[in-house]
């Protein structure tokens, strides 16, 4: 069975940088706050009705592939990780093969729903692709425009100010060497608490769920019968109820727990310590739940990748754009062991260990 490795990589991110200063014009919040609570002092954001999720993807995608030594034209495959697609259908995997200028190939398209732990989902799959000898160049992705489905309000603020634009994008081959590639991925999800972190209307769920949410999480929702609207409505818009909801306390607390846990797995697994990793690259979240991670490993500040400062939380696109960053400013070089790590909605988290 072949051995696979990222053979390139790539990231974009829009040109609009948008402080934490610029948002307290929108709603009460202050510069100060938000750095306590997430330290992210600025993002950025899309240009609206120009750059589209699948927009900013092609655009990593392309960097991504001529850092792998291909053209577009040779990816056998596309494995597509966002919450925030151009369209309810169809996915973005087959905008981005249009894209990209490759529909002559009429290569498949996998679009998944993994929130903040898709890239690492992604990855694994395309792991298993090239593993077994199926496709040779697959194209994984993690593309999120956040900024176009936000409340710009006070109301939406715990969860607005988190949220920015980006893309990344590696291409994954296979390998002859031994001693080189994806050494192992971990994947996990528990959906009991999926309400903790939901975007829930529009859906078809028509109260179904209701027990979940009321047991859970108050959303201020009306009475049953408005429940599951599969379109937006005027209600919804009046009352504001489909914007993406999370009750951060407990986000923070399950993710401090799973990201060691789904670390350590990898770790035992391949006969290997947290002192072996030379870089860890975990989903930008909250610098908070980072240097928990951080400090719970005890890994040094030059171990670990941090953006969200600059970029926010990214959701499945982070994970990519902080890893070639890091490989960008030379500090994840050929022999590196690399972790990749992941914690988000659904709940579901996962980690892929890496011998660069």
């Amino acid at each position: 069975m072949n051995r696979s490795k990222i053979a390139g990589i790539g990231y974009y991110v829009p040109e609009r940088v948008v402080t934490n200063d610029d948002l307290t014009k929108v709603m009460d919040t202050t510069d100060e706050w938000i750095q306590e609570r997430t330290g992210i002092r600025e993002r950025r954001y899309g240009k609206k009705h120009e750059e589209t999720t699948t927009t900013m993807a092609a655009a990593a995608a392309r960097i991504a592939c001529e850092r792998a030594g291909i053209q577009p034209q040779e990816i056998d495959f596309i494995v597509f990780a966002t919450l925030s697609p151009d369209y309810y259908f169809p996915g973005c995997g087959v905008l981005l093969q249009r894209e990209l200028g490759i529909t002559s190939q009429e290569a498949g398209a996998l679009d998944i729903r993994n929130q903040c732990s898709g890239f690492v989902y992604a990855l694994s799959i395309a792991d298993q692709f090239v593993k077994t000898g199926m496709y040779k160049n697959v194209l994984v992705v993690g593309s999120e425009m956040h900024s176009m489905g936000l409340d710009f309000s006070t109301r939406g603020r715990n969860v607005t100010v988190i949220f920015g634009d980006g893309a990344g994008a590696v291409v994954v081959q296979p390998s002859d060497d031994p001693n080189r590639g994806i050494l192992t991925t971990k994947l996990h999800s528990n959906g009991t608490y999926a309400e903790k972190l939901a975007f829930i209307n529009p859906g078809a769920h028509g109260g179904y769920h209701k027990q979940h949410m009321d047991e859970q999480v108050d959303f201020g929702y009306p009475p049953t019968d408005t429940y599951g609207e599969i379109f937006i409505t005027p209600k919804m818009i009046s009352e504001g109820n489909y914007y993406p909801n999370m009750e951060g306390q407990f986000v923070f607390k399950m993710a401090v727990s799973k990201f060691p846990e789904v670390i350590h797995e990898a770790l035992k697994e391949q006969g290997l310590e947290a002192s072996d990793i030379n870089m860890l690259i975990p989903h930008q979240a909250n610098l908070r739940i980072s240097q928990f991670v951080q400090k719970t490993l005890r890994l040094r500040d030059d171990q670990v990748w941090n953006n969200i400062q600059k970029y926010g939380n990214t959701t499945a696109a982070s994970v990519p754009i902080a890893l070639c960053e890091a490989w960008e400013a030379g500090k994840v070089k050929d022999g590196d062991l690399v972790c990749l790590a992941a914690f988000g909605s659904g709940f579901t988290w996962a980690s892929a260990l890496i011998r660069w």
